[in-house]
């Protein structure tokens, strides 16, 4: 890899030791990907994946007080994913004592040091951290050091900004020093698609449902997606913005997919057409037979397949504005047709603590409390994870959650019927 004369200097401890160790370790995670350079950040905001202050990463926190200790923060001010813990979604006493003092017991000495070493703002944790309301959206162009994976997907494909999928722990030391690995999703030949997607669908397909039958087949390639502007037009409207981002959500959970482009939507797609497709590239036509092939598919991981949902979570990753808006219409208005005043299951709708501040000053919020739907900026993945959580029916209609947890997937209509009306 060819180094500047300043970063053989870092690499050399002109800087400090910790420096030199930040600076070696970008340095060997670009050999390993064959990177010939390393390129300057150039994201206003970094924003972190590892938000959890779980009592088993010791490590992790040894490793932020030495880089506290050194000056050796970050260059960026920057976002996290969400938190794990809210006391407003139900647990019971022995779910929350695991919670609280066996899992998530270092969070407040986490978030302390996060302060240290850059957080934007105290309540800056959301998975969604690109929407208006969080303030940390990067421009077309720009290169970043994200591991997120729905947050990469989204601003590589929405917003034309250049990121890999980065492990944790290695955004942070991008942002500390400057610098990240010249490979992948950060070249214009890692940008092109191997796969053309052609969408032919009868009706618009469920984005999340899209998004795992496109992810599952190309992994981590980038896709190319015919047809698909045909249900959601040429603008990226919130309403667009809003399904690209839990489509690519799946894409990159039930796959690798840290980058893909819409025919006549995206930006790189627009500005470039069909020039993105790499020769020879593969196709996969998505017919409505194809998604309820990948449907049927999903294995159903609870003990009792016939019990009744306990808890229903929606938001994974948290929801826009927009979503928390019409989703207020639609469970109002399911209600109504049922003869129902308030929803049959537990359900939680996630959202960035920003955009929960807006929809509170909205006529909406005090409709959709009325509906018994509680709104959290908990992260359900890591509710997810407390092993009582783990062996209760569960339902989302997120594929990421599906995929990660034990929680089982269902349409966004199904969803809707179940929590209002009963039923599957």
């Amino acid at each position: 890899m060819y180094l500047t004369e300043e970063q053989q200097a870092i690499l050399n401890g002109s800087k400090g030791e910790t420096m030199a160790k930040v600076m070696k370790t970008l340095v060997m995670y670009g050999d390993a990907f064959g990177a010939e350079k390393l390129v300057p950040v150039t994201g206003e905001y970094n924003h972190l994946v590892t938000s959890f202050g779980l009592k088993m990463i010791g490590p992790v926190y040894d490793l932020m007080d030495q880089l506290i200790g050194a000056g050796a923060v970050s260059q960026q001010k920057f976002s996290m994913d969400p938190r794990p813990l809210d006391k407003n979604v139900p647990a019971n006493p022995i779910m929350n004592l695991i919670f609280n003092k066996f899992m998530y017991s270092k969070q407040d000495f986490y978030e302390d040091q996060l302060q240290k070493l850059g957080l934007m703002d105290k309540n800056a944790f959301t998975c969604a951290c690109y929407l208006d309301q969080v303030g940390n959206k990067p421009k077309k162009g720009e290169i970043l050091s994200w591991a997120e994976s729905s947050a990469v997907a989204y601003v590589n494909s929405v917003l034309g900004a250049r990121c890999n999928r980065n492990s944790g722990i290695m955004d942070i030391m991008g942002s500390i020093a400057g610098y990240v690995p010249y490979f992948g999703l950060l070249t214009d030949e890692g940008r092109k698609a191997t796969w053309v997607i052609k969408v032919e669908t009868t009706k618009k397909p469920e984005a999340q449902l899209l998004g795992s039958a496109i992810g599952m087949k190309v992994m981590e390639d980038v896709p190319y997606i015919v047809g698909l502007d045909k249900w959601l037009g040429t603008e990226l409207t919130d309403e667009a913005c809003s399904y690209l981002k839990d489509f690519g959500a799946a894409t990159a959970s039930n796959g690798a997919v840290g980058l893909y482009h819409v025919a006549n939507l995206t930006p790189e797609a627009v500005e470039l057409s069909e020039s993105l497709i790499a020769e020879g590239a593969k196709e996969y036509v998505i017919t409505d037979a194809e998604l309820q092939r990948v449907y049927d598919e999903y294995p159903i991981i609870w003990k009792n397949k016939d019990a009744k949902p306990k808890l229903c979570f929606m938001g994974c990753p948290h929801m826009s504005l927009q979503q928390l808006k019409d989703w207020t219409d639609k469970v109002e208005t399911a209600l109504k047709e049922a003869g129902n005043k308030k929803v049959l299951i537990p359900t939680v709708f996630t959202a960035a603590p920003g955009v929960i501040e807006e929809f509170e000053k909205t006529p909406y919020a005090a409709r959709l409390k009325a509906t018994g739907v509680i709104v959290s900026y908990i992260c359900p993945l890591m509710y997810m994870n407390n092993p009582l959580a783990g062996k209760m029916p569960v339902i989302t209609s997120s594929n990421k959650l599906r995929t990660y947890t034990t929680a089982r997937y269902y349409t966004d209509e199904e969803i809707l019927v179940q929590i209002t009306k009963g039923g599957k």
